[in-house]
């Protein structure tokens, strides 16, 4: 099955892309300022549902269509009772078209225009940010600035339409200064932008609205990138057949934990456990051997001072997680020449990454799982951790295109590079911010790529699940304290229909 066909992944866009999807639903014979209204209701209803209790608002309008979809925006509030302060960055009468139109229809209402200046007052309870939309590519500046960081630090609820303004449509870095919404309801199509980088600092929740344009009807125009949906679980993870065994659940070794190295080890083999793989091998330092035994006797672990001791342990497994507790000296690097001497697909990770930069810097394999966060994924690639981050999907991209197979960029909004395309997972919490959750994502890829025999969307599956699992701690017991080997019981309940 073709997990790109599931109607539960819902395309991305690039600004570029959502603005040709706008001029064609206009050509089509939609007027736009018809269309500017749509947005405008739908954001308007967007407000109703989540501030029903307002009774005054700050509109906050630029000078281009979002600003437009803003002054639609007061005369809806000031039509439905509201007290509507409109706060525009540009003079009414230098506006042109449909923004033109937008803000007399505004006027007509009996909505106030109130030019931005320093020492103005916002007085509404809810703020509207209707001020740069996605066009934004150059660092917010001048009045523009000013005004952000005064909403920003007033702290009131604060609605962005379309996206909030200063946040990057295409790669969710913030230039310069973002608007921190509460809300943001975006229009036509979903951007890539909203779902990964310093986006989900910024966005709140995220209201989509088609306006009656689907996206996907236009073949030439083919989705930047897919979001993730937990609904897909229910979809892969059916119930087992009756007559299963271990052997058809795989066979994952696990080659990490060198000398003083053990916990990452042990974290990715428990949790490849759990995950439902049928067996787990760990090769290991000696001395870790007992913490394994103790700690999850159902792993097999084996004490190897070398690659002489491996034996048939490389050809026995259905796939090898190489990275955790790994260690960048001799050991480390003969564990990780033994997997990549097998013919069995890869997970790499940790400092499997840092001795792929230094002694491998130019191998690429169709069969393998690199799982770097930022900094391993700017050495990786040569450039800086803030390089990536100022474009995680081009990064992305980049690193699969170099190195091939399945490229997993972790961070808020984790990505997924790999042949089929482009995925995002919007899932996850502060409280991974914790050492280990990495070695846990290895584990659950290793569990699921021995079942399914398939590494890319394994990949997609074992991102979500990790990301799901954290969420489902953190609602539990919070966001502080959690750890890593919390998530394989979280995960356990996931994929159990």
């Amino acid at each position: 099955m073709s997990l790109l066909r599931s109607s539960t992944l819902r395309p991305l866009y690039t600004a570029e892309q959502v603005g040709e999807l706008d001029r064609r639903t206009i050509a089509s014979g939609i007027d736009g300022f018809a269309l500017m209204q749509r947005a405008a209701s739908s954001a308007w209803h967007s407000f109703r549902a989540r501030w029903p209790q307002a009774r005054t608002v700050s509109v906050l309008c630029g000078g281009g269509n979002n600003g437009g979809d803003g002054h639609v925006f007061a005369a809806l509030a000031a039509q439905s009772g509201l007290k509507v302060q409109r706060v525009t960055l540009k003079p009414i009468d230098e506006l042109k078209g449909d923004a033109l139109k937008a803000a007399q229809l505004a006027t007509a209402a009996g909505v106030g225009d109130e030019p931005w200046q320093e020492e103005l007052e916002l007085t509404g309870e809810v703020m509207v940010d209707a001020l740069l939309g996605t066009g934004l590519n150059g660092e917010v500046a001048g009045r523009f600035r000013q005004v952000i960081e005064v909403v920003n630090a007033l702290g009131r609820p604060t609605l962005a339409i379309d996206i909030p303004s200063g946040l990057a449509a295409d790669t969710g870095a913030v230039l310069g200064v973002a608007i921190r919404a509460s809300c943001t309801v975006t229009f036509i199509g979903d951007k890539v932008g909203l779902h990964t980088g310093d986006a989900p600092a910024y966005i709140g929740e995220i209201d989509f609205r088609p306006l009656g344009v689907k996206s996907q009807a236009y073949f030439d125009i083919p989705p930047t990138a897919w979001r993730l949906s937990e609904s897909l679980l229910t979809e892969v993870f059916t119930p087992r057949k009756r007559t299963a065994h271990k052997g058809d659940m795989g066979h994952v070794l696990v080659l990490g934990g060198g000398p003083g190295l053990g916990g990452a080890a042990l974290l990715a083999s428990q949790t490849a456990a759990r995950l439902g793989a049928g067996k787990v091998s760990l090769a290991t330092a000696p001395e870790h051997v007992v913490a394994s035994l103790v700690r999850c006797p159902e792993v097999m672990a084996h004490g190897v001072r070398g690659t002489a001791e491996l034996g048939e342990l490389p050809s026995q497994s259905d796939v090898i997680v190489v990275g955790p507790g790994l260690g960048q000296g001799s050991w480390g690097q003969a564990m990780l020449q033994s997997a990549l001497d097998s013919d069995k697909p890869l997970v790499i990770d940790a400092d499997g990454l840092n001795l792929l930069v230094s002694h491998w810097p130019d191998t690429r394999r169709d069969d393998w799982v690199l799982t770097p966060h930022p900094g391993e994924a700017a050495r990786l690639l040569g450039i800086s951790p803030a390089e990536v981050q100022a474009d995680r999907p081009a990064a992305a991209r980049a690193l699969q295109r170099q190195r091939g197979g399945t490229v997993v960029l972790k961070g808020a909004g984790t990505l997924i590079a790999g042949p089929s395309g482009l995925l995002v997972c919007p899932y996850g919490n502060p409280g991974m911010a914790s050492g280990g959750m990495g070695d846990a994502l290895s584990g659950m890829l290793g569990a699921l790529i021995a079942q399914r025999r398939e590494s890319e969307q394994s990949a997609w599956l074992a991102t979500l699940l990790h990301a799901l699992a954290a969420d489902a701690g953190a609602a539990e017991c919070g966001e502080r304290g959690l750890l890593a080997s919390d998530l394989a019981s979280y995960a356990r309940s996931l994929i159990n229909p």
